[in-house]
């Protein structure tokens, strides 16, 4: 079989080496802010901001969401912790309220027909404030005037008269009983044991053994009338229950005439000052039947039996007549915004408190409390999605109030069944919020995946900006945002220098020269911490040194790790060479992150080739240190050099790739060109120079592709080599397409001002590999081939020289095969 050497004119895998190399002027590795061009003195002279910067989009969305009545029309601010996502929400819902009416006050007070059921008053802000007073004064009035009524002298007189007929016609009974017994010689005594008869003989009542010694015709007259006249008493006994309960029937009947007369004008004074509010009346109408009805409630009785023994219920409590003002909007001045940030399921729904009397718990409905839904119905809701949905029920609880449109006061056992305690279920308060939930895009995307519910809840999406773009006008506007960071922190206000070198790490923290990043809480922490060392330094307003001596300070405390790893490679622990150069290795740049700290770290990655099945074997992802994004990166290191050198014929190599000395996981495709750049070494057996590293990925085609962190590789890789001393030929290969990110700090781009250290940008691989080899990568001629000695045609005679072994190696045992047929044959 013979195998072709050559490929197709033209093809797009032949490779482009035409293309020139670039070497970045220093003006090219950072964009500087002109502090000049900024216009100003101080902040002092800057005129805050009024709305966040760049976040048109944000604030478009928000005040739709804000806008629109219809139901399920909720928000979800997205963006990254620190943003000033709760800042900005916050201002444009104030903004928005103060112009919206003032909700109703809520009051729940206590339901006489189902007192299970606490009853829910709606009054207009201040009403229920009002109404919660009245009440109050209308129970101590009360508890004046109906002791003083029950104990005037009318009410006595008439209750004496009463009581002196029932007793006149319960002794007028007894005294015809009496008279009747004493015409049939009888007597009716009165003892201990009740009523009794007793005979009569001369006028003198008959001893019991004298009765014996009677005729015994008179003993037994004597014994019929006896029980004749025993018969009448026990009649006239009977009716003496139904006189009682007439008599209590009676003295209660004027009680309650008595208090009706007391009380009476109070409650149509009440009923006159709430009678825009029917439902008050209602419940004026019932609490004045229950007073009536439970007098004994402000009666004392501290000498024994008195008034309130007519009445009983004495040890009642009066907590039942008073209003529990569960919301007071009377202070607000339109539409109210709460954030609430504890955002469990009872601070959400409310609840229902207990009191422990006698060993037991008791409530009512004083014992109701308010959840962010009722302070915040009639207005704004603003709750932190991540602790919401930390907190047991308390999302379906949300979701359940949203749906509905009112909000249940039920505790969580009544919910799950569990509850064996007493409790009330408050009547639901109808409920006309907009909730607006605050957390990452993450969440926001899991539980539009996750909850079915999600969307039809909360349809505004409002999605604030991490960057924003920068130029001069924007650049001005950013001041202005300092400026207004600074006045609400009341820091020393800064001058221009001050604010363009904020203004230029804001850039480094966007990782991008053309960009600024939005992350307020970032920002606000240097501009404090920026303050601080100009108070240190006794400054009257804070310069670009100080805020330079901020970020080092911050650089530092976090940096002990980063020293670590740079002391290990200077002490020779960790082998990273920046001198010289090898075959199949290259040095590339991972980037670590601690905290909110990044870093860079030069990594040392190597490649070995022999024959094999075109196989390029990755040992992290053998042994499961790399992660999906890296093995994809090493697969497409198979398909470029299949497409490249081995379109017609098979990939006959076994390839290893690794990171020397790595120990944790390894994510990311940014060191696919690098290690590209090894395999190409060791096919081509060219050394790669070590006085530079590598970061970039590739795809099929060859071309180099932008990362992330190219900032932090690049200072990382400088450190290593400053510290071995800068000769001049030390540098950094990066894709073309991240030279717009780079923001790089000032040491390396003097360095790079003076010649000793530069920084190269790729577009293609073989602009890469001629740069770390210094020999030519070469472009595929119309014969098809590579030229001689190039960089490719090195790699592809190797490959072709790995396939033809693989197929001779491979035929060998099929003439093995053959040659021991025929000897089989011959001696047969």
């Amino acid at each position: 079989m013979m195998i072709s050497a050559e490929l197709r004119a033209g093809d797009p895998a032949a490779g482009d080496g035409a293309r020139p190399l670039r070497l970045l002027a220093h003006e090219e590795l950072a964009h500087p802010c002109d502090a000049d061009a900024l216009g100003f003195d101080t902040t002092d002279a800057l005129e805050p901001l009024p709305t966040p910067l760049g976040q048109e989009r944000a604030l478009e969305a928000l005040r739709f969401g804000v806008a629109i009545r219809h139901e399920g029309y909720n928000l979800y601010a997205m963006g990254p912790e620190g943003a000033g996502k709760q800042t900005a929400v916050t201002a444009v819902l104030e903004v928005r309220a103060a112009s919206e009416p003032v909700p109703d006050d809520v009051c729940y007070v206590h339901d006489f027909d189902k007192p299970q059921t606490p009853r829910v008053l709606r009054l207009p802000a201040g009403k229920g404030r009002e109404l919660t007073r009245a009440v109050a004064r209308l129970i101590g009035e009360l508890k004046q005037a109906i002791p003083a009524a029950l104990e005037g002298d009318e009410f006595r007189a008439k209750k004496n008269a009463i009581e002196e007929q029932h007793k006149s016609e319960h002794e007028k009974s007894f005294q015809e009983v009496r008279e009747l017994a004493e015409q049939k010689s009888v007597a009716l005594l009165q003892t201990p044991m009740g009523f009794a008869f007793v005979p009569l003989r001369n006028g003198e009542p008959v001893k019991p053994d004298e009765f014996g010694e009677l005729p015994p015709e008179e003993q037994a007259r004597f014994e019929k009338e006896i029980e004749s006249l025993s018969q009448l008493m026990r009649e006239r006994l009977a009716t003496l229950p139904k006189a009682e309960q007439e008599l209590r029937r009676r003295v209660r009947a004027l009680a309650k005439e008595t208090i009706l007369a007391a009380v009476g004008h109070l409650l149509d004074e009440l009923r006159k000052q709430f009678e825009a509010f029917p439902r008050v009346g209602e419940h004026l109408d019932a609490l004045g039947r229950d007073v009536v009805d439970n007098v004994g409630l402000f009666l004392k009785n501290e000498d024994g039996p008195g008034p309130a023994a007519i009445f009983g219920d004495g040890d009642s409590p009066l907590r039942r007549y008073q209003v529990n003002l569960l919301v007071d909007n009377g202070e607000l001045s339109g539409a109210p915004v709460v954030y609430e940030d504890h955002p469990s399921y009872d601070n959400l729904v409310g609840r229902v408190e207990h009191r422990a009397q006698l060993g037991a718990l008791t409530t009512d409905c004083l014992l109701i409390r308010p959840g962010a839904l009722h302070r915040a119905n009639g207005g704004y809701l603003l709750l932190d999605v991540r602790r919401l949905v930390t907190q047991p029920y308390a999302w379906d609880g949300l979701k359940r109030a949203l749906s509905g449109r009112q909000v249940r006061i039920l505790s969580l056992g009544q919910l799950l069944g569990f509850t064996s305690t007493v409790t009330l279920e408050p009547e639901p308060v109808p409920l006309d919020v907009k909730v607006v939930l605050l957390g990452e895009r993450q969440l926001f995307y899991l539980l539009e995946q996750l909850d079915p519910e999600f969307h039809a809840l909360f349809k505004v999406a409002v999605d604030f900006e991490d960057v924003v773009d920068r130029s001069l006008d924007n650049d001005r506007l950013y001041a202005r945002l300092v400026a207004t960071l600074v006045k609400q922190a009341k820091l020393l206000p800064f001058d221009r220098t001050g604010v363009a070198r904020v203004i230029e790490h804001a850039a480094r923290l966007a990782d991008d020269s053309e960009r600024l990043t939005a992350h307020v809480g970032m920002l606000t922490d240097l501009l404090r911490e920026a303050d601080h060392c100009a108070r240190e330094a006794e400054a009257a307003c804070v310069a670009e040194a100080h805020v330079e001596a901020a970020i080092r300070a911050e650089e530092r405390r976090a940096g002990r790790v980063r020293e670590r790893m740079l002391e290990e490679i200077h002490r020779g622990t960790v082998l990273i060479d920046t001198a010289g150069a090898k075959v199949g290795q290259v040095n590339g740049a991972a980037v670590y992150q601690v905290g909110r700290h990044a870093f860079g770290r030069p990594a040392r990655i190597t490649a070995r080739v022999r024959l094999g099945r075109g196989e390029v074997v990755d040992i992290e992802r053998e042994v499961e240190l790399s992660g999906p994004i890296h093995s994809k990166g090493v697969l497409i290191l198979s398909a470029f050099l299949g497409a490249r050198y081995a379109p017609e014929h098979p990939l006959s190599l076994s390839a290893s790739l690794t990171f020397e000395q790595s120990y944790g996981p390894v994510e990311g495709d940014s060191a696919s060109c690098a290690e590209l750049y090894a395999l190409l070494s060791a096919l081509a057996d060219a050394p790669i120079k070590q006085s530079l590293a590598v970061t970039g990925s590739v795809n099929q085609h060859g071309e180099v592709q932008a990362v992330g962190g190219v900032n932090e590789k690049i200072e990382g890789f400088f450190d290593v080599c400053r510290a071995r001393g800068l000769a001049g030929e030390h540098g950094f290969v990066m894709p073309a397409a991240n030279v717009k990110h780079l923001m790089l700090r000032k040491d390396v781009v003097e360095a790079a001002r003076a010649g000793t250290f530069k920084i190269y940008a790729v577009d293609t691989i073989d602009q890469g590999i001629e740069l770390l080899t210094g020999v030519a990568a070469g472009a595929r001629e119309p014969t098809g081939r590579f030229p001689e000695g190039t960089i490719n045609r090195r790699a592809e005679d190797r490959l072709l020289e790995l396939a033809k072994i693989r197929l001779a190696v491979g035929a060998l045992p099929e003439a093995k095969i053959a040659v021991g047929a025929d000897a089989s044959l011959g001696q047969s």
